[in-house]
């Protein structure tokens, strides 16, 4: 706190004295980051896939991009963190990242783990991680200091093209956007260069602004306090951040209960509807930032509950198995929801179509996913 106190002591008048002596990365920081970050970027350029995971064309990188603080000027001093996104080759549409994402991280994973030039500089901790949309994370460290640095790569497609990404982007962009029909924010990477280059050419006194109002963050930023009701059991107070996946929350209930099986929590504001928690989000994206009472429920192991989004926006909540079939689940919203019958009924998730033959889990559907459903397209005629 004794650089918070700094702030507060400090007038506005030394307001950029105070961003230049205490905010602000080092030149001699920057260009070691640099140094190996152009590391990274020089591997993502020079590999080629070939026709592996099913892919049916060799994958290529068409252009990295450094994004997030890094990217943009508003790094913080003492900051440990690059992120950078790799637009693909194979990626000719949403649907196709979507199709697609899962195999390229494990095709990165591998080509990861045997560069030469990143074991040189220390390559621990690969992991593909589990976040909106999933990344390939691993750890790198500086030449000469030996300074960690946690390197965060999203592949994406690259909807804006070559053109100039500071101009407004055609409105297809969106269109196509919005037929993809996934999940919030999975496919932020790309639009990565709309938001870098808003804030990289603006004054430096925006960019002063944001490292002022990030340091404030992580220094008043709490966590809150989250009580757990399960019936048969007293109740288990958490404290956690409003920004940590309710999967990580979850881990969390069930290594301090040794619970077991498939775990469901769900809140409910006063004179609101009861809502799941789903393990991707976070407290934080549904509002929550205050002391809260969450109610948990667990279920069998093999269980798993999935949404499914009906044509008028609707969406009605199935418990079905990852081994049952994509036409199991369709009976099971013909019978309940007295909709059109199973072989008139479309499914999709992230916006490929689920085959009825296929399981659910073969499409890496998991628990509190959402899938939508449409009416079969008709026959062309003959």
């Amino acid at each position: 706190m004794a650089v918070m106190q700094e702030l507060f002591d400090t007038p506005a008048s030394r307001l950029n004295s105070f961003v230049t002596q205490w905010l602000q990365p080092c030149r001699e920081w920057k260009e070691e980051v640099q140094e190996a970050v152009r590391t990274v970027e020089q591997f993502l350029r020079q590999e080629h896939f070939q026709r592996e995971h099913g892919l049916d064309q060799e994958v290529r990188v068409l252009k990295v991009v450094k994004v997030g603080s890094f990217g943009n000027g508003t790094t913080l001093r003492g900051s440990r963190e690059v992120e950078l996104v790799a637009f693909l080759s194979c990626f000719r549409s949403f649907q196709e990242e979507a199709k697609h994402h899962r195999d390229v991280l494990r095709l990165l994973w591998k080509k990861v783990c045997r560069s030469q030039d990143l074991l040189a500089l220390g390559l621990t901790d690969l992991s593909v991680v589990q976040g909106v949309p999933d990344a390939l994370v691993f750890t790198i460290y500086t030449k000469w200091t030996m300074e960690p640095i946690t390197v965060t790569v999203w592949p994406a497609y690259r909807a804006l093209g070559p053109s100039d990404v500071s101009s407004q982007p055609p409105p297809e962009v969106y269109v196509s956007l919005i037929e993809a029909c996934g999940d919030p924010g999975n496919f932020f990477p790309s639009f990565s260069e709309l938001q870098k280059n808003f804030v990289k050419y603006k004054p430096t006194k925006l960019k002063s602004l944001l490292r002022l109002v990030k340091h404030w963050y992580q220094e008043m930023a709490q966590d809150i306090e989250v009580t757990v009701e399960r019936w048969g059991f007293p109740d288990l107070t958490l404290w956690v951040s409003p920004y940590e996946p309710i999967k990580t929350i979850k881990e969390k209930i069930q290594g301090s209960r040794a619970f077991f099986g498939l775990q469901r929590l769900s809140f409910q504001e006063p004179g609101g509807d009861r809502q799941l928690l789903k393990s991707r989000s976070c407290l934080a994206d549904y509002g929550i930032f205050f002391p809260i009472r969450i109610y948990r429920l667990e279920t069998t192991a093999a269980e798993m509950q999935v949404f499914v989004k009906k044509p008028d926006g609707g969406s009605h909540a199935y418990a079905i198995e990852p081994s049952s079939s994509v036409w199991h689940l369709k009976k099971q919203v013909e019978y309940w929801q007295a909709l059109p019958p199973a072989q008139q009924q479309q499914l999709q998730f992230q916006g490929e179509v689920l085959q009825d033959e296929r399981c659910l889990g073969s499409y890496g559907i998991q628990d509190s996913d959402t899938l939508v459903l449409s009416a079969k397209p008709p026959l062309p005629a003959s």
